[in-house]
Order: C-alpha cells, then structure tokens, then sequence
C-alpha cells in the first residue's frame, strides 16, 4: 500500500465514524453498569425493619410483606405464657435498616409442650453425673428419693409418681425425681445360706450296707440226713 492510499483512508469519515461509535458503546456499557447494579441492588434504598415480637404469626407476615421484606419461619421454641404462633425472636434486630426484599427469620412459640426422651441413666449412673445430663438437655429435676441401695447410685426415675423408662418421651413442664440409693441395704435382699448337698453320696453309702430286717428269714434249713431220718436222735443201744 502507498502512502497516500494509507493517509487517504486514515483521513476518511468511515474510519472515524467506526472509532466514534465504539466509543459511544463503551461509554453507555460503563454507565450501564454504573447504574444498573444500583437500581439491581436497590443502591441506597434501605428499609426500617418492625419490631414483630410477641406478635402472631399472621400478623407479623403482614406486616413484613407491606414493607416489601419477607418472613420466614428458622426454629420453635416454647414459652408457657404466650400463645402459640407468636413470634418469640427474629433474625434481624427491630430498627435495623435493610434492603428491600431482605428475608427475616423468626422462632415461633410451639401449639404444645415439647418433650424429650429419657436419656439412659436409670441404673447406669451415679446421682450427680445423672443430675448433669438431665439438666443438660432441658429437664426439671425434683429433689431425689432415697431408696435402699448402694450409695449415690440411681435404681430408678419417677414423674408425677409414675416410674418412667429410657427412651420415653416427656414434657420439659414435668418434674423429674431421682431414686437414688442411701447406702443401706434393704432386709429383704438378704441372703438365706443353706448347707450344700452333694449328689450320690447317700446312695454309695446305701450300696455299702445291706439292711437286714428279719435275720432268721435269712438263714438256710438244715439239710436231711442220708439215713431218712429228719432230726431224730438215733437209739442207743
């Protein structure tokens, strides 16, 4: 290429016209961007979350939804004095400000008592490590029943009078007694000692001596003499 073909194309309307109009589509590409994410985002819009505690469910939802945020139910709890279905936490602290469309999470108070299952420490632990675990997890706990037995030692676990079993369910409301032993042995877990007795032993000694009852009944009669007589003294002469 010459270079006057080269200068007259590098002068030419079409060339810069093609530079201009790039120029124009990186611009509106930058702008776009600028502005599209904040109005995606909701850039600088922030909304005053309510305070919705203690509030009924539906209510709160209401609540929520009208100012353009969403409730979602997290967890249940349960508190003896409020009603069920009524918010007892939620996530986002009330008078905290957040985007519009923000998700609150809340723990709903539970329609019944929850319960929980009797962990395995009825005849396997002692009185202080069964204290612990069943306080541990929620229980109420009563003050223990001495029982006889060993000392410290857990024989068994009464609610409301009934003997409860491992694995069963009940209510965090209900108290909890401990049978524990106190150390002191109950008379009638005595044991009776006998003397032994040793198998076969009157039967050898049965086999060594033969009881006689009639000792005549046993003896042979006396044999005939070879002359036919039968115990005759014979004649003298």
């Amino acid at each position: 290429m010459k270079t006057s073909e080269f200068f007259r194309k590098f002068v030419s309307g079409y060339l810069w016209g093609n530079l201009l109009a790039m120029a124009v589509v990186v611009v509106l590409l930058a702008l776009g961007v600028r502005y599209g994410l904040d109005l995606y985002t909701h850039h600088g819009e922030t909304l005053v979350v309510p305070n919705v505690k203690h509030k009924a469910y539906k209510d709160a939802e209401r609540i929520l939804d009208d100012l353009g945020l969403v409730i979602e139910v997290s967890d249940t709890g349960y508190v003896k004095s409020l009603p069920p279905d009524c918010i007892l936490e939620q996530s986002v602290s009330p008078g905290d400000r957040v985007k519009s469309g923000r998700i609150i999470y809340v723990t709903i108070n539970a329609p019944t008592t929850p319960t929980i299952a009797l962990p395995d420490v009825i005849d396997n632990s002692s009185l202080r490590e069964a204290m612990a675990k069943l306080s541990a997890i929620g229980f109420k706990l009563g003050m223990p029943e001495f029982v006889p037995g060993e000392r410290d030692w857990v024989y068994g676990i009464t609610v409301k009078g009934r003997h409860v079993t491992t694995g069963e369910r009940i209510s965090i409301e209900d108290e909890l007694i401990i049978q524990v032993g106190n150390g002191q042995r109950d008379m009638s877990d005595s044991v009776d000692y006998i003397d032994p007795v040793y198998p076969f032993e009157d039967e050898e000694e049965e086999d060594e001596f033969e009881v006689v009852e009639n000792p005549e009944q046993n003896f042979p009669e006396p044999a005939e003499p070879l002359d036919g007589t039968r115990g005759e003294t014979p004649p003298t002469e």
